[in-house]
């Protein structure tokens, strides 16, 4: 089950050392409902990642901006994955349009991840984003 983006925001401002956030982030990744094999392949990996990240889409209801979209993800690094869970606690079970309208990037800031990733992860977070903000956009342009 995915955990919920107030949760993981009240939990983040609980914890005051960045090893505790780091841990924090590592079971929010294991807390990740699981990928199956099938879906760890080329269409669903996002690219500009430097470890390895699926991120599989699906709707729900018919075509247009108010289509909501459920993802799931994995990552075979333990810290990628734990922002793999924070991105879909920010985008899963959302219409194409709010998450089209969504700046996750005030998020991770608001976070404190923004100064704290490295820029081989920040860029892998943009990548994440924008694949599952590509998959909004296709689905409200249907």
């Amino acid at each position: 089950m995915t955990a919920r983006l107030d949760d993981i925001v009240a939990n983040f401002e609980l914890l005051d050392e960045w090893d505790d956030r780091y841990r924090y982030l590592i079971e929010l990744g294991k807390s990740l409902e699981p990928l199956s094999e099938a879906a760890h392949n080329d269409v669903n990996k996002v690219r500009g990642c430097a470890s390895q990240v699926w991120l599989e889409a699906r709707r729900e209801g018919g075509p247009g901006p108010q289509t909501q979209l459920h993802f799931l993800g994995d990552s075979d690094a333990h810290i990628v994955r734990g922002l793999v869970a924070l991105a879909l606690a920010i985008f899963s079970g959302r219409p194409a349009s709010e998450i089209l309208a969504t700046d996750a990037f005030t998020i991770y800031e608001r976070l404190g991840l923004a100064a704290h990733l490295t820029p081989q992860r920040s860029n892998g977070v943009r990548a994440m984003i924008e694949r599952i903000k590509s998959d909004a956009r296709a689905t409200a342009e249907t």
